[in-house]
């Protein structure tokens, strides 16, 4: 049986999109409360009933969430320009190596906006 599993983290940070047009209300310092949605996908193991410890999720996620928390978005290495989309692509490159099956990162930067990105 093959599954997908989602976890949600969420965060608040501060941002400037620097590359954004002149005069855009973006480019000024501003802030958001983010939810991020990782998604794995696989195999259910009939031993266990289940393919991944939700916890093997938290311990690869948690550290950039701590990381990204009530900071500066500009100021993290591979962020300067932190739009939801090049977010996504940060978050893919970090996750991937730790979570065999990454199916999935979806980035919520308000309530009705969103990226989603499935690492191509």
């Amino acid at each position: 049986m093959r599954v997908r599993l989602t976890k949600d983290f969420r965060f608040e940070s501060a941002q400037t999109l620097p590359c954004a047009p002149e005069g855009h209300k973006c480019r000024q310092m501003h802030g958001h409360s983010f939810k991020v949605e990782i998604t794995v996908e696989g195999e259910v193991d009939p031993v266990t009933g289940w393919f991944y410890d939700h916890a093997q999720i938290s311990g690869a996620m948690n550290p950039l969430v701590d990381q990204l928390d009530h900071g500066y978005l500009n100021e993290v290495p591979g962020l300067e320009n932190p739009t939801i989309e090049n977010m996504a692509a940060w978050f893919w490159r970090s996750l991937a190596p730790q979570l065999p099956g990454l199916a999935e990162i979806v980035i919520h930067e308000t309530p009705t906006a969103r990226c989603t990105y499935r690492g191509e």
